[in-house]
């Protein structure tokens, strides 16, 4: 576990935990050592002259008073380095996951992120604050406990040291046969929780289809599976702590037994025996949490091994010596891209001059979206290459690459905040003249208008009070104002009204002027403009040319086009 942590963590915070480790640890030894003052302080209270125990009462008080500033010592280290480490934690995570692919983020996985790093990782670095000082406890006080033991008589010493190993074994095997249990229900616990939100989602859909007094089935069988992966989980659990129940009452009965036996032998003094006893109960209630201690330990190494598989994901790799491209022109060559085990991109070349238009067309699934991811560098190519100004995207510092590329995707994310804000993330430094100046070339400004608050307005987190044209306005105008010299362009109309359609596409005109352009569409009537028609599919490129070119082939791409120009019967 704390070889894990400190993985996760990083080398820099190795010192202050191994330091807490051992601050915790010597707590539990003293705790054990201040209870073998109990034995002569036994012995004397319960002997013929009960005034000498008054030394060591005040001994047995002194230790207790060190084990008390120890503790108090060690658990505030605890909570310190544990709210070090959560800061720390969060700084790295933060800063691995800002130099990840932007490709790494697909949808379940930024649902997954997003837990991870929420309650994921206050309950890992828990771990140290809440979690470690009470399992060495556990572990160190009952051991100590067995060793005066053992120094004061050997044989009910031996009696009790025969149970640590059995201890041992029970937890060991509990946290086995639990491991499985535990990572069924993390499972089921995260598609449950998806199918509750997809319920919640699909309201409108239930409610329109009539179905509101029937029960979601796939939530209703989510929920079940859920609930037998608990009871699952709980039956597991139960051997080990039913077994470290009767092993810790074993051993407290065998002490009782032998010391009587002793005792009556004349071998020990009653006051020894009841020493023993008082030893021996003071070790029982250590090891009865170890059960609860290990399954929250449990928990914790389980998200720590999410953290760890994060953080050891390899960002794609920045150039020793990047290279800055002094032209703008495009180009593919003979590039070949895989997810999984599916081919993407098969042999793809292609150019685009600096300054002229490429639009991307072809049918669903065909590859266009990650043309545009390739261009930005969402990923690395399996082969080929993707060159900007005849430079390799791979030559190019990431930083460098995205201030040359303003990316229109068809789904907008607007941040919780106003719209001039969401506006400035496309250049922070601009003025008000030059954000003013986007937002009215890309007709935002009638948006404004409307909205009460204008400039102040708060879009909400997403976006949600504005329709997604207006929200596609946002974007052109953050584009507009980063002014970079690539602009990629993403199926932006493919879902809108007329009105926003048409105040969008004069915005995209304005946003593709002068600079070199790819874009995504569905619409065909979007790319007649285009210097050059590519039409994609299954990863090839099948035709390319110009659009009344390609029209005049009677092709893939004509065929497109009559569909595209075909109305439905009345």
């Amino acid at each position: 576990m704390i070889r894990m942590l400190l993985r996760v963590l990083g080398p820099e915070y190795a010192r202050p935990v191994r330091r807490t480790v051992a601050l915790m640890t010597t707590t539990a030894i003293a705790e054990g050592l201040s209870y073998a003052l109990l034995v002569p302080l036994l012995q004397a209270l319960f002997g013929s002259t009960p005034g000498a125990a008054r030394p060591w009462l005040i001994a047995f008080g002194a230790a207790v008073a060190v084990f008390a500033i120890l503790r108090y010592r060690s658990d505030l280290s605890g909570f310190r380095v544990g709210t070090t480490l959560l800061r720390g934690m969060y700084h790295r995570l933060g800063d691995h996951l800002a130099r990840l692919p932007i490709g790494w983020f697909g949808s379940g996985r930024v649902g997954e992120v997003s837990v991870l790093a929420g309650p994921g990782v206050l309950r890992a670095m828990s771990v140290i604050a809440h979690l470690l000082a009470p399992f060495i406890s556990a572990c160190a006080t009952p051991l100590t406990i067995v060793l005066v033991m053992l120094a004061f008589n050997w044989r009910l010493g031996l009696a009790a040291l025969i149970a640590v190993p059995l201890v041992a074994v029970i937890q060991v095997r509990a946290g086995r046969s639990m491991a499985a249990a535990d990572r069924e229900g993390a499972e089921r616990d995260h598609e449950a929780t998806g199918r509750v939100i997809e319920y919640l989602q699909a309201q409108p859909v239930l409610r329109a289809g009539g179905r509101t007094a029937e029960r979601f089935g796939l939530l209703d069988d989510s929920l079940r599976d859920l609930r037998r992966a608990s009871r699952r989980s709980t039956l597991s659990a139960l051997p080990g702590v039913v077994g470290l129940t009767f092993t810790v009452q074993a051993m407290f009965t065998v002490l009782l037994v032998l010391g009587a036996f002793l005792a009556l032998g004349g071998k020990v003094g009653a006051a020894e025996v009841l020493t023993i006893l008082v030893l021996a109960a003071r070790c029982a209630d250590p090891l009865l949490s170890l059960s609860d201690i290990g399954g929250k330990l449990r928990g914790a190494r389980s998200v720590l091994a999410r953290l760890d598989t994060v953080l050891r994901t390899e960002p794609l790799p920045e150039p020793l010596d990047p290279v800055r491209p002094e032209h703008h022109d495009l180009e593919f060559a003979s590039v070949t891209f895989r997810h999984g085990d599916r081919t993407v991109l098969d042999d793809v070349s292609l150019t685009v001059e600096e300054g002229r238009r490429l639009a991307v067309v072809g049918p669903s699934g065909a590859g266009k979206s990650t043309i545009l991811q390739m261009l930005a560098r969402f990923h690395d190519v399996d082969s080929g290459a993707v060159r900007v100004g005849g430079v390799d995207v791979r030559a190019i510092s990431t930083e460098d690459l995205m201030a040359r590329i303003a990316i229109v995707f068809q789904d907008v994310y607007l941040f919780d905040g106003t719209i001039e804000e969401n506006i400035r993330l496309g250049r922070p430094d601009a003025d008000d003249a030059e954000v003013r100046a986007a937002a009215t070339a890309a007709r935002l400004d009638e948006v404004i208008e409307r909205l009460p608050g204008g400039w102040s307005a708060n879009v909400g987190e997403g976006g949600t009070s504005l329709s997604g044209g207006e929200r596609q306005r946002v974007s052109i105008a953050r584009a507009l104002l980063k002014n970079a010299p690539i602009v990629l362009l993403d199926e932006v109309t493919s879902a809108l009204d007329p009105v926003n359609e048409t105040a969008v596409h004069e915005g995209i005109e304005r946003l593709m002027a002068g600079r070199t352009v790819v874009m995504v569409a569905h619409r065909l009537r979007t790319v007649q403009r285009a210097d050059k028609v590519v039409f994609l599919d299954g990863g090839r490129i099948v035709e390319e040319g110009r659009h009344d070119e390609l029209l005049h082939r009677g092709g893939r791409y004509a065929e497109f086009w009559d569909l595209s120009l075909a109305k439905p019967p009345a």
